[in-house]
């Protein structure tokens, strides 16, 4: 047994000075911004009196919610499903209008786990984040919300006319912003079109002719920042038939605003669809 305490001694020579400390562990002082540095790939950023730094883009302020919560009318005491919430931004922003609860999906793992650490930062005392495939949870919850909210979800989509038939089981009320297919604001040289394959499926939904327009990331998942879908291969929809569908749903009354068909990533527009 001596012999052995006296190689272990050797093998681990001065451990007594040695101020190491495991990879696994943050020594600084603790902080928002070691549990915001743990997580890498952040795209939003958080308020600024908060200091805090992160992603770029002041999602804690976008005019999309502020505009969808105008259309809708008071959220307080309801409840609201969204899908896709990237890093909790706009979860924030629906929290401070005190609904009854939130429930946010999300598949995107990294992106869960930082809308955990906002949760915590921000106080959405009123949200509750799941981890998994949105449709999935669409297919097997039966519970119906006052609200649906789905921001840059549709166009990651496998399957997106499936996507707007299960999330129209769900709620009588849509907010959708997405990009869309369009042929005169994305025409054949538009330098937007080059992650399109040229492959065009067409799919019947509700008796209505649908047209899919293959695309992929072109190795964009690599990324830790990614929060696109969850396969390469997805589809974009036409602008008018998303419309079409949604009507053949039973949402008669849709509203759209700020649609950029010159957007970098490809046409889009906010919709709050009502039944």
């Amino acid at each position: 047994m001596l012999k052995y305490w006296r190689k272990l001694k050797q093998k681990n020579t001065n451990l007594e000075t040695v101020d190491s400390v495991f990879d696994q562990y943050t020594k600084s002082a603790p902080s928002h911004q070691n549990a915001i540095d743990a997580l890498q790939g952040w795209n939003s950023a958080f308020p600024s009196s908060l200091k805090l730094r992160a992603g770029q883009h002041p999602l804690f302020a976008d005019g999309r919610i502020a505009w969808a919560l105008q259309q809708f009318g008071s959220i307080e005491n309801k409840t609201v499903l969204e899908i896709g919430p990237l890093e909790a931004m706009h979860t924030y922003m629906l929290n401070i209008k005190r609904p009854a609860k939130i429930d946010a999906v999300e598949a995107n793992q990294l992106c869960f786990l930082r809308c955990l650490v906002t949760k915590e930062i921000l106080d959405l005392d009123r949200a509750h984040f799941y981890l998994g495939d949105a449709l999935r949870w669409l297919e097997t919850h039966d519970e119906r919300y006052d609200l649906a909210v789905a921001s840059g979800v549709l166009y990651h989509m496998a399957d997106p006319a499936e996507f707007l038939c299960r999330l129209a089981d769900r709620s009588d009320s849509l907010f959708i912003w997405t990009h869309f297919f369009d042929d005169a604001a994305m025409p054949a040289h538009d330098v937007r079109r080059t992650p399109f394959t040229g492959r065009v499926e067409e799919r019947v939904v509700k008796d209505l002719k649908l047209r899919y327009y293959e695309r992929g990331y072109l190795q964009a998942n690599a990324n830790k920042s990614f929060c696109g879908g969850m396969k390469d291969r997805h589809f974009w929809m036409h602008r008018d038939e998303i419309l079409k569908l949604l009507n053949a749903l039973g949402f008669n009354n849709i509203t759209i605003n700020n649609e950029q068909p010159d957007h970098k990533g490809g046409p889009c527009f906010s919709l709050f669809a009502r039944r």
